[in-house]
């Protein structure tokens, strides 16, 4: 025999079979999760030099914070500013602009690794992020511009295009 329920369910039983706002509203995220879906928010002025969708989510490379050093009127530091889709990683990288010595100085964990390049040279997937923070960095105006394409320029603004690109990886610390 079937027993009607306790005197509290029975209050709250058209409650529970009801549809109501509640139920069909959806459930709200909690704050972690929204930290992590949501987009990381840009910094003021953030030149972005290249972004690209991936399955995950956005890439993204771009530059701010340019200054210059006050030893040397020929070198720039930056901040670099690398996502990939809500992870962020921020490098300060120094760059130089002289015609006869330019180069582009990173962190890659550790390590220090200093490029030597060359604008108005041939623009390789190896080398052409060096170029596309460089173009930024030195040359704001030609910032995210494709740096294949500004050969002609780079010669315009004393640059040979025949200098020989390098790179020098310097040990960090061990640990």
């Amino acid at each position: 025999m079937l027993t009607s329920p306790p005197l509290p369910w029975r209050r709250l039983l058209p409650v529970l079979l009801a549809p109501s706002a509640v139920a069909l509203a959806p459930l709200a995220a909690p704050a972690a999760l929204l930290a992590r879906t949501a987009p990381p928010e840009r910094p003021p002025g953030l030149v972005v030099l290249d972004e690209r969708p991936t399955p995950k989510g956005p890439q993204v490379l771009g530059v701010y914070g340019v200054q210059p050093d006050p030893a040397n009127p020929d070198l720039r530091r930056a901040q670099l500013w690398r996502q990939l889709v809500h992870e962020v990683l921020l490098t300060t990288d120094t760059v130089g602009c002289s015609p006869r010595a330019p180069m582009r100085m990173t962190r890659v964990g550790d390590r220090w690794v200093v490029r030597e390049l060359n604008p108005g040279g041939a623009v390789t997937p190896a080398n052409r992020i060096d170029h596309l923070v460089w173009w930024a960095v030195c040359h704001p105006e030609q910032a995210g511009r494709d740096p294949a394409t500004l050969a002609a320029l780079a010669r315009q603004l004393g640059y040979s295009g025949e200098l020989r690109e390098s790179e020098q990886v310097l040990p960090g610390r061990a640990r």
